[in-house]
């Protein structure tokens, strides 16, 4: 127990690295939605596009070497190696992204339907960001969880501040001057949402640029293709993962009408962003879990830790989905005033129990990362990333953005089975299906009976919350003592 106290007190900490800067980062949604900052959903339509491009190259630009960076740190004897031939390996792909990026923009612009201007500063944001990538993950291997809490805040706290100045204050400016128009065929409004990112990620990697002064220039030729071969599965499941997870709103833009296009996406990746509180606390656990992960692999009691760890994953998904499914009009209100929005909120519980299922399938794949299958995680992703696409091109043009939003969810469903079915061949590990799937149909039954018989009645969905914290306590009170015990480790 006193093993998992450590890797749950990291998690909290990467959690906070995590939530509080997406909580800041909510601010942005309720100023990009805001009527005098971005005038018409098809603006937020707009960006939204960008950004789904963005999860996709992001994921081309690291492909699979955090992940194989992990994991050979712990295998290889020789550290500074996995170090330095990872760090070199993606500087010199980023360098060649960057050339290739600024020769072709037009061609980028062409194909995209993404104006010029804005792939200038995309390309740009996607150099940086690919730069920091090997620095962050080593600040995690060290377990120093509060200096990297403390770089992603920053770069939140720029980006947010630079939001606020350019489209609150400078907007009024750019309106005045009208040499804007003859300077940028671009929205300048979203042109600036752009600049914000592009600085925040220059000041990221000048924090973090002290890193390139410390590793060796040297690049081991062998590792190097090992790490390749551990990475590349890894990188065909991200690129299945940025699918799933963004690119149906450029199948939205390619599918519609172009005359609803535009704003049905707005509405949509809008109310998208409250399914984020899911999808953070998946995301947190998973930066703390994996390193944990990796190390315990070893131990007798790995497998009987690993049940564990999913079984917390669902108590805690489960009360994060009720509580949001509650309250989730009082939420609505506070991060999208803009009632042009709120025809999409009928996505929301879809995709919150989508990110729950996500969670479930990122702690089920721990077998085929510490057994180095890997080419499993592609498959399953891809698999995802079919279903994906299949229920998107046949349903989007019947049924608009709740086609995207079931897609979602049966893509992750399905890779949750399929990563449960292989796992149990190649590495059986002792799960509790049965409070596992009790948890389940009961915050599913909950949030339904909340969402759909007594939205925003908020005594009786409180009481519905109250009843899943008992049974909770309940089930769980002697386990939830002994973590709250102070520890006596040293």
């Amino acid at each position: 127990m006193s093993v998992l106290k450590t890797a749950y007190k990291q998690t909290f900490i990467y959690g906070l690295a995590t939530v509080i800067p997406r909580m800041l980062s909510f601010i942005l949604v309720r100023l990009h939605t805001d009527k005098s900052v971005l005038q018409n959903v098809s603006d937020y339509g707009d960006v939204s596009v960008i950004f789904a491009y963005f999860v996709l190259f992001n994921v081309i630009l690291a492909y699979g070497m955090e992940t194989a960076f992990f994991r050979f740190l712990n295998k290889e004897s020789a550290k500074e190696k996995v170090l330095s031939t990872s760090s070199i390996s993606l500087f010199l792909t980023s360098l060649g992204f960057l050339g290739l990026g600024l020769l072709f923009q037009q061609q980028i612009a062409d194909l995209t339907r993404i104006n010029v201007n804005y792939i200038t500063l995309v390309v740009w944001i996607l150099f940086l960001d690919a730069l920091v990538i090997i620095p962050f993950a080593y600040l995690r291997a060290q377990g120093k969880p509060i200096k990297y809490s403390i770089v992603k805040l920053a770069n939140v706290i720029v980006n947010l501040g630079l939001n606020l100045f350019l489209l609150l204050y400078l907007q009024a400016l750019a309106i005045d001057n009208s040499i804007w128009d003859s300077i940028y065929e671009a929205n300048f409004e979203v042109s600036y949402i752009f600049i914000a990112n592009l600085v925040a990620s220059g000041v990221t990697l000048l924090i973090l640029l002290p890193f390139y002064f410390k590793i060796k220039y040297k690049i081991d030729s062998e590792l190097w293709k090992k790490m390749l071969r551990y990475a590349l599965p890894v990188l065909v499941s991200g690129i299945a993962f940025s699918i799933n997870e963004t690119f149906d709103r450029v199948l939205l833009e390619r599918l519609l009408p172009e005359s609803i296009a535009k704003t049905s996406i707005g509405m949509y990746s809008a109310c998208y962003k409250l399914a984020l509180f899911m999808m953070l606390f998946a995301t947190a656990y998973r930066l703390g879990i994996e390193p944990f992960i990796f190390s315990q692999s070893k131990t007798k009691d790995a497998a009987k830790n690993y049940a564990k760890i999913l079984e917390f994953f669902v108590i805690c998904g489960a009360l994060i989905l009720l509580v949001v499914v509650v309250f989730i009009d009082i939420l609505k209100g506070i991060l999208i005033p803009n009632e042009a929005y709120w025809d999409a909120m009928k996505v929301v519980p879809i995709l919150l129990l989508a990110y729950l299922f996500l969670g479930i399938y990122h702690n089920l794949s721990v077998w085929y990362k510490i057994t180095d299958r890997t080419k499993f995680g592609a498959y399953i992703s891809v698999f995802g990333a079919v279903v994906t696409l299949l229920i998107n091109v046949i349903f989007i043009s019947t049924f608009s953005y709740m086609a995207s939003a079931v897609a979602t969810l049966v893509a992750y469903l399905s890779m949750t089975v399929l990563s449960y079915y292989f796992g149990r061949k190649h590495y059986p590990i002792p799960y509790n299906l049965k409070k596992i799937a009790t948890y389940l149909t009961l915050t599913i039954f909950l949030s339904a009976l909340s969402f759909y018989q007594f939205r925003a009645q908020y005594f009786i969905g409180a009481a519905l919350v109250g009843l899943l914290l008992i049974i909770i306590w309940f089930n769980e009170k002697a386990t939830i003592k002994q973590f709250l015990k102070p520890s006596h480790d040293h």
